[in-house]
């Protein structure tokens, strides 16, 4: 059975080991050379890593207030930091399992010969979805020492660079604690369970698919899943009923919040669950914007014939975009809540330290969009390298180099720009959600006017910086690709 699965990996060109002890190790982890493995392991350093340097950066401030003798006595700030952190985690957090799921999700769809060969045989689908969590499980594990070993280094300069800056005495913070292990462990058990949830599909695999190649289900066969669909149709509903009554509950209590933030949650889980039914149609209406030139067409048809390729692609940066615009519209929001609260009337003082909550906000947050980018890059280079016989047809029926890696191109630009309207439509309604459940019934001096229900207001300049990031981001993920995508000649890509 090793033999076999052996014999039906990729070719691609690898060293010769010597001795059968060599060839036994490079056989067994030989999976972690696959396509995507690499970006999982980095997506999982990273959330394991800002994981560190939160609980670093709170621990700190917190002994920083405990030295200050007149507000040392209170813990109030120390414990918003601490609330602060397990959100800010929970979120990178939260995105990775989402970006890391999509990835073995797609690296499962280009086993579907391999593993229906090790069918065919006798193996079981248990065992091969035992074996993806395995993988998931070593993946996380590395990343998250990785990361674990970075965060701590990143942590002790910035602390000594702080001491600096601030001249801060007195403080005797110990870096290395027993606590920093959690995010790490957090990362290495979401990475296992992302790639079980990611491998459902090897329970769909039948021995009959090993005379084919990776196939993806249709967009028809995607809409007749009525269980699933069903499933994200009711999240949603009842995610967005919740927000509707998170904002008249903060019209009498901050405490509307937590009722919004739930929905908040419910109503993005219905919507990522139903992505394949909900961003094909959006990415073929944004392909009409390119033209109607025989390349753009097979680009925007693409999306709609493999709704869960293109799906797993979108929602990462859908997550990303949203974040980043929740909390720019949240925080803005604010700012109009408490003027209309106060008469119009605010201190200068206390905007500028909203202003600066707002900045360091924006850059913890940007850390969840940058896991979501490395998503789309590595999706993007996966569904090339397994597209590979598509392509070699498209160029021996004689489609130009230059038009495919332009069909490539348009691909990526289709979902990005879909991804970032949809991510800016929920980014600004969560956003606008969040800041009025809480702050809705808040009066503020000199005025103490409330309840306040109020506009969402938009800061246009994140907005523009959104638009643009996503544009190079475009750009940056489609490079790889195009180059792959015409590398190989259309005989041997055919032959495949």
């Amino acid at each position: 059975m090793t033999a076999l699965a052996d014999s039906t990996r990729e070719r691609t060109p690898r060293p010769v080991a010597s001795g059968p002890r060599a060839t036994g190790t490079s056989s067994r982890i030989a999976w972690l050379r696959e396509r995507g493995m690499g970006a999982s392991v980095l997506v999982a350093g990273i959330s394991s890593a800002f994981g560190v340097v939160l609980l670093s950066a709170t621990g700190y401030i917190a002994e920083v207030l405990r030295a200050d003798p007149y507000i040392g006595d209170s813990g109030t700030l120390a414990v918003v930091l601490a609330i602060l952190t397990v959100l800010l985690v929970g979120v990178a957090v939260y995105v990775a399992s989402i970006v890391t799921a999509n990835t073995f999700a797609t690296v499962i769809a280009g086993r579907t010969r391999r593993i229906a060969l090790l069918r065919l045989i006798g193996a079981s689908a248990r065992s091969q979805r035992t074996e993806v969590a395995r993988q998931g499980l070593a993946v996380g594990i590395i990343g998250a020492v990785a990361g674990l070993l970075g965060g701590t280094l990143v942590s002790a300069g910035g602390i000594l660079l702080a001491e600096r800056l601030l001249g801060v005495e007195g403080v005797d913070y110990l870096v290395v604690q027993p606590m920093l292990l959690i995010p790490a462990a957090v990362v290495a058990l979401t990475t296992w369970a992302a790639a079980w949830v990611g491998s459902r599909r090897v329970l769909t695999v039948t021995p009959l698919q090993a005379l084919g190649g990776s196939v993806e289900a249709s967009h028809d066969a995607y809409r007749r899943r009525a269980g699933r669909n069903g499933a994200a149709a009711a999240l949603f509903a009842i995610g967005g009923a919740l927000l509707a009554g998170g904002i008249a509950l903060g019209l009498i209590t901050p405490l509307g919040v937590v009722v919004a933030f739930l929905g908040g949650i419910l109503s993005f889980t219905g919507l990522a669950l139903g992505a394949g039914v909900v961003m094909p149609p959006v990415l073929r209406l944004v392909g009409r914007l390119f033209g109607g030139s025989a390349t753009a067409r097979l680009a925007a048809e693409n999306a709609l014939r493999y709704p869960e390729r293109s799906s797993r692609m979108a929602i990462g940066v859908v997550m990303g975009v949203t974040l980043v615009t929740m909390f720019a519209v949240a925080l803005e929001t604010v700012k109009v809540v408490i003027r209309t609260s106060a008469g119009g009337e605010v201190d200068d003082a206390f905007e500028a330290v909203i202003d600066t909550f707002s900045g360091i906000m924006m850059g913890l947050v940007a850390v969840s969009a940058v896991i979501a980018a490395v998503g789309l890059v590595n999706l993007l280079t996966i569904g090339v390298v397994q597209r590979r016989r598509e392509l070699g047809l498209l160029r021996a029926l004689g489609v130009s180099n230059d038009q495919v890696r332009r069909m490539v191109l348009l691909e990526a630009a289709h979902i990005t720009i879909a991804a970032t309207v949809t991510g800016l439509v929920l980014g600004v309604a969560y956003g606008w959600a969040g800041a009025q459940s809480l702050l809705g019934s808040v009066p503020m001096p000199p005025a103490f006017s409330a309840p306040n229900l109020v506009a969402p207001a938009v800061p246009w300049a994140p907005v523009a910086v959104i638009v643009a990031a996503t544009a190079v981001l475009t750009l940056v993920a489609a490079v790889v690709p195009t180059r792959l995508a015409t590398r190989v000649a259309p005989v041997e890509a055919l032959a495949d």
